[in-house]
Order: structure tokens, then sequence, then C-alpha cells
């Protein structure tokens, strides 16, 4: 392993640790620890200030203790936003890095989309927003990535 490895590396785990899981915006850094941890990838396409169902799918089910519990444990999560309000704009760099994103893994442009991959990058699962519970959301998680 190369010294800007293990620094991303490091960092990734550092940052995990404040809020129970991994999150980045970078997939390459989320398939590194995917890879070191043994863990699957999920990305989420979203519109976070402008998409209803991308914000109740944060608040309902990605914010709650039963889905960072199983996260925590199975999962490195991608955040692939695509917010609209100036306030809340991205870098030109980070924009442009989830459009290539979205060209690859959400090209028919739904919000939100839920893509789980292994750590080659290999599509496994494809969801989005269910009205459902926490539990029953990651129940839902499971039965995808058990296939």
């Amino acid at each position: 392993m190369n010294y800007k490895t293990a620094v991303i590396g490091i960092f990734l785990i550092l940052a995990s640790l404040s809020n129970g899981f991994a999150q980045t915006s970078q997939l390459e850094n989320a398939a590194l620890l995917a890879k070191q941890e043994n863990k699957l990838i999920f990305i989420n396409f979203s519109g976070s200030d402008w998409c209803r169902s991308c914000m109740i799918l944060k608040q309902s089910i990605l914010e709650t203790p039963e889905f960072e519990s199983f996260a925590s444990k199975e999962l490195i999560l991608v955040d692939v936003d695509f917010p609209r309000k100036k306030k809340n704009r991205l870098s030109k760099e980070q924009t442009e890095y989830n459009e290539k994103l979205a060209e690859k893994y959400n090209p028919d442009g739904q919000f939100p989309t839920i893509i789980i991959l292994d750590s080659d990058l290999n599509i496994i699962a494809k969801t989005g927003y269910k009205r459902l519970s926490p539990s029953l959301y990651v129940n839902h998680i499971k039965t995808l990535i058990s296939k």
C-alpha cells in the first residue's frame, strides 16, 4: 500500500467514527475502504434540496439508528448529490464528478436512486425510496445484496 492510499484510508476511517459509518463523495475512496473492510458500496443519488422523496428517504431511513447500525457493518456510503439552491451548490469539480457518476450509474436521472456495488465497482443491485419502516428498508437492502 502506498502512502497516498494509507492517508486516504486513515482519513476515511477517522471520518467514519463521527457518525458510526463511512461516508464519502468519492467512489474511488469508497472502493478502497470497501476492499479493506470487506463491505459493499451504497451510492445514494440525491437532490438534497429539491427532491421530496430524497429528503424523506434521508430523514426517515438513512439517518435512523436502525439503518446506521446496519450500514456501519455492511456498507460504505457514497453521497452523490445534485442540489439546486445556490447556498447548497457543490464545487465545480464535485459537480462534474457527480455528473460522471450519474452518466454511468444513473443515466435515467431518477431521484432518489440507490446503487449497490461490490468493491470492484460491479453493480449488485438498484433500488430507490420505498415507503417502509427503517427495519423493513434494511431488510429490503439485505434481500437485494444476498442474491
